[in-house]
């Protein structure tokens, strides 16, 4: 079995899994051919015929630049090397001495169409040497278009945390072998442009983490009602307007009955209210999935209204206020599934509360806390990653930087709720809802409110089916 587009490795893991085709009988050269070649199509689509820069360091990622280079120099490209250093590696030697086109050393004054970063790969964990950087950035400036292979040179691939400050932007980033948690980590990938794989046969790898991919999403049975589809109750606070934007995106989302629990606040005639006081209201048992947070408060009602939300034993998603508000001891007795959806203030919050260290990475941080506190817990902003208690990790794509607007979060928060309540399991849904919640913001453009991406998340649910 191959390795599925969407894992992502470790630099141990992905070291582990070369070893293993290694001890396979596939030689480093293979590999480095597999993985040049591979790189140097995508390298072949972006030039469209214009002069090629390739710029190699020491190590083998210099070695897949050889290789690039030779393989467009055989289809008749314009293609020149600029060695930054020697290779110091067998296999990378031997892409050099099989490549016969024209070197330049480093202190040329080069100018192109296209640069091919092939300096240092994933394994970089020191910054870059001040001559290194300073002939990096100097041939980025001077060429239109500019690739990255497997990642741009100074970048930790686990981190996803620049070495250096000042690095340059690239158009694209070829991932060589399996995606890096770099690629879709900030602040390392807003500079990546586009990303895409390059196969060179490495097998799967168990426990990896994974990307948030689109899912696929069932319609309602032929003898479905509003029941059996879900019934999500959506509890307001002191702000309704939040709680509604949370519902209308529920809506959207496949659960068959959106009910917004609120004594306050009026609501679109589409939309039922339940006015009871809340523990009357939770007393239904057909409840599938409840969703607290949006629009809460922090006052001393709000507090009740979590510690009710929180003792009944329903499917269960938290997010904003009620984030601030949790504490271990609400989740105690609790043996129905949580989701947690902060941003990084709450994220924050949450760690102290549940006395996880809030060091590493993003999916450290968000691991960590899933397995403290028991919650999936989804850490979200222009990178989202997604951790479940028993050690799943997912990471979805960069984000559309126009969903920085108040009220996005919550249209979040309604659309993992209503994948909940239709009984998908709790990491599941929140894989679904993040990607459905990103497919709406991209069809949506630019510059649109929150409630416009609300009534988007039907769209793209459409585009699962």
């Amino acid at each position: 079995m191959r390795l599925p587009p969407d894992q992502i490795l470790t630099v141990a893991q992905m070291r582990v899994a070369e070893a293993a085709l290694i001890a396979g009988g596939t030689s480093v050269d293979t590999l480095m051919q597999r993985a040049g070649r591979g790189a140097a199509e995508w390298v072949w689509r972006i030039g469209g015929g214009r002069a090629v820069t390739v710029l190699t360091g020491p190590g083998n990622n210099g070695g897949d630049g050889w290789v690039i280079a030779e393989t467009i120099r055989q289809r008749g490209g314009e293609v020149r090397v600029v060695a930054a250093d020697n290779p110091a590696t067998p296999a990378a030697q031997n892409a050099r001495a099989a490549y016969k086109g024209p070197v330049l050393d480093a202190a040329a004054a080069v100018t192109g169409e296209v640069l091919v970063d092939c300096l240092f790969g994933s394994g970089l964990t020191r910054p870059l040497s001040g001559d290194h950087l300073a002939l990096l950035t100097r041939l980025a400036a001077s060429h239109h278009k500019r690739v990255a292979v497997d990642l741009p040179s100074g970048i930790d691939a686990d981190l996803g945390m620049p070495l250096n400050r000042d690095l340059p932007p690239f158009d694209l980033t070829l991932a060589l072998g399996a995606w890096k948690f770099a690629h879709f980590l900030m602040p390392a990938c807003a500079a990546m442009g586009q990303l895409r794989l390059v196969d060179i046969g490495v097998e799967p790898l168990a426990g990896a983490a994974e990307v948030v991919t689109r899912p696929r999403l069932p319609m309602p049975a032929p003898d479905a009602h509003k029941y059996t589809r879900g019934l999500l109750g959506v509890i307001g606070g002191a702000m309704p307007g939040a709680a509604q934007l949370a519902a209308t995106a529920a809506q959207g989302a496949g659960a068959g009955y959106v009910r917004l629990l609120s004594e306050t606040g009026e609501a679109p005639a589409d939309l039922v209210v339940d006015r009871h006081p809340l523990p009357e209201a939770l007393a239904d048992s057909r409840f599938a999935a409840l969703l607290i947070g949006p629009g809460l408060g922090r006052d001393a009602t709000a507090r009740e209204r979590l510690d009710t939300a929180a003792a009944a034993q329903v499917p269960l998603v938290l997010d904003a206020d009620a984030l601030v508000l949790l504490g271990a001891r609400h989740l105690s007795a609790r043996t129905a599934p949580l989701i947690a959806t902060p941003h990084e203030g709450e994220m924050i919050a949450l760690e102290r509360a549940f006395d996880c260290l809030g060091s590493g990475s993003k999916a450290d941080r968000a691991r960590d806390l899933a397995r403290a506190s028991g919650m999936v817990v989804v850490a979200k902003g222009p990178d989202t990653v997604i951790a479940a208690p028993d050690g799943r990790l997912a990471l979805a794509a960069r984000a559309s930087s126009w969903l920085s607007t108040a009220g996005t979060g919550d249209v979040l928060a309604g659309t993992i709720a209503s994948r909940l309540a239709c009984g998908a399991e709790a990491f599941e849904a929140a894989c679904q809802g993040v990607w459905l919640h990103g497919e709406a913001a991209h069809r949506c453009g630019a510059a649109f409110p929150a409630g416009q991406l609300a009534l988007a998340i039907r769209s793209a649910y459409a585009a699962c089916l």
